[in-house]
C-alpha cells in the first residue's frame, strides 16, 4: 500500500529499522521482534509481510465541539493480519471516510504483533497450530475476553467482531468467554487482540526445544 502518494520503491525510510529493511539487512519480520526493535513506519510491514489482509470492523460518525462550531468526523476501526500468526489493530479519525480507513489501517500495521498458536486442548492431540496453546485473557474498557484452546473442528465460538480478529490472526478453533459491554466494537476487538498478544508472555517447553 502506498502512503502520501508514494510507492514502496519511492519510499525513503526515516528510521534505522526502516533503512535496514530497505537495504535488505533485515529480511523477515521475526528478526524485528526477536531483537525487540520498534516498527515506526507501516512500509516496513508492507515489505516484510506482503500478503497482509485488512478488514474494517466498525465505522462511526463522531462529533466534537470547537470554537468554530461542531466538527464531524469518521472514526474507523481496522484489523490487519496474514492468517498465519500476525495480527494488528488500529483506529483512525478523519473528515473523509476513505482517509479514516487509511489512517486506521496504517495504525493497525504499526501495532502488528506475533501470535503463538498451538494445540492446547486436552481433547485434541494433533499437534498442529490451529488454536491457542493455553488460556489467555485480554481486557479493554469494560470488555474482558478469555480465549480457551479448542479441539480441531470446533471452529470459532466467538462474537462476530472477535471472529474477524481471530481469523486474520490464523486461529481456526477456539472457545471464548466475554464479559462487559461487547456492543462497543473497538473495546471488544482490542480485548481479543490483547488476549492474542498475551500468548507471547509465556514460554512453553516446546519453545525451549526450538531454541
Amino acid at each position: 500500500m502506498a502512503y502520501a502518494g508514494t510507492t514502496l520503491e519511492e519510499w525513503v525510510p526515516r528510521t534505522r529499522v526502516g533503512r535496514l529493511v530497505k537495504e535488505g539487512k533485515i529480511a523477515t519480520i521475526d528478526e524485528i521482534f526477536r531483537q525487540n526493535l520498534p516498527i515506526l513506519e507501516p512500509e516496513i510491514v508492507d515489505i516484510l509481510l506482503p500478503g497482509l489482509e485488512h478488514e474494517v470492523i466498525d465505522v462511526k460518525i463522531v462529533q466534537k465541539m470547537t470554537d468554530a462550531g461542531r466538527v464531524t468526523k469518521f472514526r474507523a476501526v481496522v484489523v490487519v493480519g496474514n492468517r498465519d500468526g500476525y495480527v494488528g489493530l488500529g483506529k483512525g479519525k478523519a473528515r473523509q471516510f476513505r482517509f479514516a480507513i487509511e489512517k486506521a489501517t496504517r495504525n493497525a500495521k504499526l501495532n502488528i504483533v506475533p501470535i503463538r498458536r498451538g494445540c492446547g486442548s486436552w481433547e485434541c492431540t494433533c499437534g498442529e497450530p490451529h488454536s491457542v496453546p493455553f488460556t489467555v485473557r485480554g481486557k479493554s474498557g469494560s470488555v474482558e475476553v478469555i480465549l480457551k484452546p479448542a479441539p480441531k473442528g470446533t471452529g470459532l465460538v466467538a462474537g462476530d467482531v472477535a471472529k474477524k480478529v481471530l481469523t486474520l490472526a490464523g486461529i481456526k478453533d477456539v472457545w471464548t468467554m466475554t464479559k462487559g459491554e461487547t456492543r462497543t466494537s473497538y473495546n471488544f476487538a482490542r480485548a481479543t487482540y490483547l488476549a492474542l498478544r498475551n500468548t507471547y508472555k509465556f514460554v512453553t517447553p516446546l519453545d525451549w526445544l526450538r531454541t
